[in-house]
Order: C-alpha cells, then structure tokens, then sequence
C-alpha cells in the first residue's frame, strides 16, 4: 500500500499541456463579431481595451503572486467579466450567455490542448489502488470544466478545487485548506504533484504535504524546489511508481 493515501494534482503543466494567445489580432476579430451579433457593437480594440480594462477592476489590489505562469486570472470568476461586456454596451445579458460567451473565447484562443503521455492511466492507476486523487488549480471554472471534459478526465477525480471559486489560489494556505478541512485529509498522509515550485511545492509542504515537483514546458523559469522528489522533465509513469510503491 502505497505511503499516500490522497494524491492531490495541479492541472496545467503538471497533468494537462496547453498553449492559449489572448494577443492574437484574429480572436479579438472573432470576438467582436460574436458580441456585435448580440448586440453589442465593438471593434476588435475596443473590445480588448475593455475586457483588460474589467479584468483589473475585478481582481484583488493585491499583485498577483506570480507573472509567469499559465493561469487565467485564477481570482475571479471571469464569466462576470465577459457579462459586463454586454451590459457596458446596453445588452442585459444573462449568465448563460455569459458562460457561452466566456467558453467560446477559451476555445479561439487555445492553441492546443491535451494530457500529457500516462495522464489518464495514472489516474485510472491511483484510483484502482485505493487511492484518492484530487485536483487543485488554480484555474477559472468556466475554462477548466469544459476542458476537463473534452480530454475525458472530469470522472478520474474524487473532487475538484478551482481557485476562480473560493477568491483564493496556491500558495495561499487558505486554498490548500478549503480542500483538506472540506474533505477530511490529514497532511501527513497526503502528496502534491505539480510543476510549479513556488505554488504547488512550496504552497504544499507550508500545508503539510509531501511534494512531487516535475519540470514541464510551461513551468516557471526557477531553480528547482525543495521537494521530496524532483523530476527535471515530464514522466508521468515515473510519477505513477512513485506514488504507487
């Protein structure tokens, strides 16, 4: 039996490989004609100006802990964002319409998408063991849902925490609490695996975790963190023994 009963997991960059551009000229065209079909009439710029202009009155006055990495704007729930869009151009949108809104921008500027090599039969694996797997990332749920629906992975989990939805991301103590306090896990029986050294690793062994760090193509650019096992590059089967033996 593995020395881990629950397994927590980070998403992008640890489980998930993703490449999005919110600067491509060609989205904020798409965008525009998807809101000026619903009545709400922008140019491409404007529209860019506007949805940079309500993400940073949403987010907390606090800076952000990290620059650096692939999250989109984990603090607040952004479907308010692409809501206020409409309604700064007189269209009483819903939060339907806001969801769709906020997927389809998602979606333009994804790249690509997909898991890593042994991404889902290592989670099949932990489960099939006895284990219990989790997720914590700091994500927006209108993105991350949909995304872990087309890659097939929503059902692996025994639960999941994005961060849009407690205002609060990793390495905020209070983020890896809302998980541990919610779901009855003790820390000293508990691993994180992820690739970012300052919110996954650090943020994990502040709450009490063992740590796997694993250096992916979208990691931070850092020097490798303390943890109690370090991969310098992608192996999720690697992964899989460690948490398995």
């Amino acid at each position: 039996m593995s020395r881990w009963r629950d397994c927590v997991f980070d998403l992008y960059g640890t489980l998930v490989d993703i490449r999005t551009d919110e600067e491509a000229p060609q989205l904020w065209e798409a965008m525009a004609e998807h809101y000026r079909r619903r009545g709400a009439d922008y140019v491409p710029e404007e529209l860019r100006a506007a949805y940079l202009r309500a993400v940073r009155e949403l987010e907390w006055d606090a800076a952000p802990v990290r620059r650096d990495v692939h999250e989109a704007h984990p603090e607040i729930q952004i479907e308010f964002v692409f809501q206020r869009l409409y309604r700064d151009k007189g269209v009483e949108a819903g939060l339907p319409q806001a969801l769709e809104t906020g997927r389809r921008f998602r979606r333009l500027s994804t790249e690509y998408l997909r898991l890593y090599p042994g991404g889902r039969e290592l989670l099949k694996a932990l489960r099939e063991n006895g284990q219990r797997v989790w997720l914590l990332s700091n994500a927006q749920g209108i993105f991350t849902r949909d995304e872990l629906d087309r890659l097939g992975i929503a059902g692996l989990f025994d639960g999941i925490y994005l961060s849009s939805d407690y205002g609060c991301k990793k390495p905020d103590r209070r983020f890896f609490d809302v998980l541990l306090k919610g779901e009855h896990i003790d820390p000293a029986g508990a691993v994180m695996i992820g690739n970012d050294g300052l919110c996954d690793i650090q943020g994990a062994r502040a709450a009490g975790l063992a740590a796997i760090y694993i250096r992916s193509n979208i990691s931070p650019r850092e020097p490798l963190p303390e943890a109690d096992y370090v991969l310098e590059e992608m192996d999720l089967p690697r992964v899989g023994e460690l948490l398995l033996s």
